[in-house]
């Protein structure tokens, strides 16, 4: 995938979850830039380059004085994901990131760099920060993608990158029922802690069980709680 910076990426993942939910029968106007950002949780700058690379791939179109639409045949990429998502339970989600993100942080203990950790670090401050839920879920969205990107393995990214793509889908537009925004004990800023400092020991064993606990936690308060993915 094409190399957009982490705040591109997230916006281009968040976007693409958008437009996967969309009743996309006939061209479909998306909103302005500045209410798109707001749903999104992403800046304007970021929204931009997401939107540009939708553009260039044939996925929207641009009309000057009219705004941004998209057309009656979304692209492969996003079909696929679509019609994958519409066949997925969040279960199914969290069964499958139970397989594949352990093994991740496992290698990512592994390859990681000290910059990879300290942007990891720098997105864990963040998420304790968030004012909503949405922006939380974005900086989170980046810290898993860091953690895949540290493994140093093309497949694995890739793999990760169409798993993420299907749970933002999946759990887009779900409502939180504890508040506008991540409460200060909230359990993941523990165990992203936890993963992150077992990657920076080099703790391989470590990295796959805190990432094991962390998901096993999520998928606890996601399935029955309807809630959305953390």
């Amino acid at each position: 995938m094409e190399n957009l910076g982490n705040g591109g990426h997230a916006a281009l993942v968040q976007l693409q979850a958008y437009l996967a939910q969309m009743d996309l029968s006939g061209e479909t106007r998306l909103p302005p830039e500045r209410e798109l950002c707001e749903s999104l949780g992403v800046s304007r700058g970021d929204l931009r380059k997401a939107l540009a690379i939708l553009e260039r791939d044939g996925r929207i179109w641009r009309h000057v004085g009219k705004g941004t639409f998209v057309g009656s045949g979304p692209i492969e990429e996003t079909i696929g994901i679509s019609e994958i998502a519409s066949r997925t339970s969040p279960a199914d989600v969290m069964r499958a990131r139970l397989i594949i993100e352990p093994e991740i942080a496992r290698e990512a203990a592994l390859h990681a760099t000290l910059d990879d950790i300290a942007a990891m670090r720098q997105s864990m401050a963040q998420t304790r920060v968030a004012e909503t839920w949405r922006q939380y879920e974005n900086i989170d969205n980046l810290l898993h993608r860091q953690i895949a990107q540290a493994s140093r393995n093309n497949v694995l990214l890739g793999i990760f990158d169409v798993l993420n793509a299907v749970r933002r889908t999946v759990v887009w537009g779900r409502l939180r029922s504890d508040g506008n925004r991540p409460p200060t004990d909230h359990h993941s800023f523990t165990d992203h802690e936890r993963i992150v400092d077992a990657i920076a020991e080099r703790d391989l064993a470590g990295a796959a069980a805190a990432m094991r606990l962390h998901l096993q936690q999520v998928g606890r308060r996601l399935i029955p709680l309807h809630e959305a993915a953390e």
